[in-house]
């Protein structure tokens, strides 16, 4: 089959890090891409080949984006859908589906939906106004979902023994059953237009307690082989259940007796699968271009044990980045810092990753260890 070149201009809603390191993977397969945000010289907008300034739910300004591309993408979720199928009726190409993400934008339709399609999830009930009584009716412990716009932590609280109404979430919300796992667990899906899919290795996350945001991830998962197995098998059964086309992070609970429960789908490229670029024949972000650009899917197989770990905005950072021990962690075998190009640092604010490669994963652990005592990331200003 032949084709021109470039073989496509891609357009990416939102210029953030995952935007960024589709760029690279866009380049090599010959394709151009332009970026919607509305932060000038944004991380991804500093990389690629043009960047629109305008919000993202901005009509005209999506609308000016679709028109550059051969179709268009998004590395974030919390969009307005409305804009992208308006853009798909007058014959644009949006992937994946406006429809499919509009399910998962909200929490309460994405487990409704995964149930309807008898995947496993937590015992969940809506919560449309919030309030002790309700919470303590579906009983403790639990966790309160906002229904709309959470990410990274934001928009989760979890009540174990008491609840305490200074933390209930204000806003709609669901009420999931608190589930006593053994550990958390993802898998990067991708899935073509023609159904072909393909799911990466399965990865055990360790999450930040202070903001429940990833913090260090291993590649694969400490699990059983058959474990591994039917947790590959559950994520591709999932995006297939929901017609997804493109990249999508699927997470998983392992309980304590190795039951596996579907936590959330995330419809795009996902912070779990940033070590595939190192670790990975494929990575996320080139398997992602391949999926919605209708190329084969690339070969998924894990060639190097690995450990990721993320780089987050110190507790007291604010200001201009100040990058520490950045020339210590890059002199340690196997290290590769990923920054993130952001101009300002905030705490806890994600600024980059590391992967470390090793020949085993104690090794890529151990150095990994290392790199956090060496590497932080501060501010001109502190609080």
């Amino acid at each position: 089959m032949s084709r021109h070149f470039p073989v496509a201009t891609v357009g990416i809603i939102g210029g953030g890090q995952l935007a960024r390191m589709m760029i690279p993977a866009a380049a090599q397969l010959g394709c151009e891409v332009v970026v919607l945000d509305p932060t000038p010289s944004s991380p991804a907008g500093q990389l690629a080949s043009s960047q629109i300034i305008g919000h993202f739910d901005d009509p005209e300004r999506l609308r000016e984006l679709a028109r550059q591309c051969t179709l268009t993408t998004f590395d974030i979720e919390t969009i307005a859908t409305e804009p992208l199928q308006q853009l798909v009726a007058e014959g644009h190409s949006v992937v994946p589906a406006p429809e499919l993400l509009a399910t998962i934008q909200d929490k309460l339709v994405q487990k409704r939906k995964l149930v309807a399609a008898d995947i496993p999830t937590s015992e969940f009930v809506a919560l449309d106004e919030p309030d002790a009584r309700s919470m303590l009716e579906f009983g403790l412990p639990l966790v309160q979902k906002a229904r709309r716009g959470g990410y990274d932590g934001r928009g989760v609280a979890v009540f174990t023994d008491v609840i305490i109404e200074e933390r209930i979430l204000p806003v709609p919300s669901l009420l999931e059953r608190f589930i006593d796992f053994r550990c958390e667990l993802a898998v990067v899906v991708a899935r073509s237009h023609t159904g072909d899919t393909r799911a990466y290795p399965v990865v055990e996350m360790v999450f930040d307690d202070r903001m429940n945001v990833l913090d260090l991830l291993l590649a694969p998962a400490r699990i059983d082989p058959e474990v591994a197995a039917r947790a590959q098998e559950l994520a591709a059964r999932t995006v297939a259940a929901l017609d997804g086309v493109g990249v999508f992070g699927v997470e998983l609970f392992l309980t304590r007796n190795d039951e596996l429960l579907v936590n959330e789908v995330a419809p795009r490229t996902h912070n779990s699968g940033h070590w595939t670029i190192e670790a990975c024949r494929t990575s996320q972000f080139e398997q992602h271009l391949r999926a919605i650009l209708g190329l084969p899917l690339g070969d998924t197989t894990q060639h190097s044990p690995a450990v990721m770990l993320n780089l987050l905005g110190a507790p007291d950072a604010h200001g201009d980045v100040v990058i520490e021990g950045l020339d210590e962690a890059l002199a340690l075998p196997g290290v590769a810092v990923h920054l993130y190009g952001k101009q300002s640092v905030r705490p806890y604010r994600k600024m980059g990753h590391v992967t470390i490669t090793a020949t085993d994963l104690d090794s890529a652990l151990a150095i990994a260890q290392q790199v956090k005592g060496l590497l932080r990331i501060t501010g001109t200003e502190r609080t």
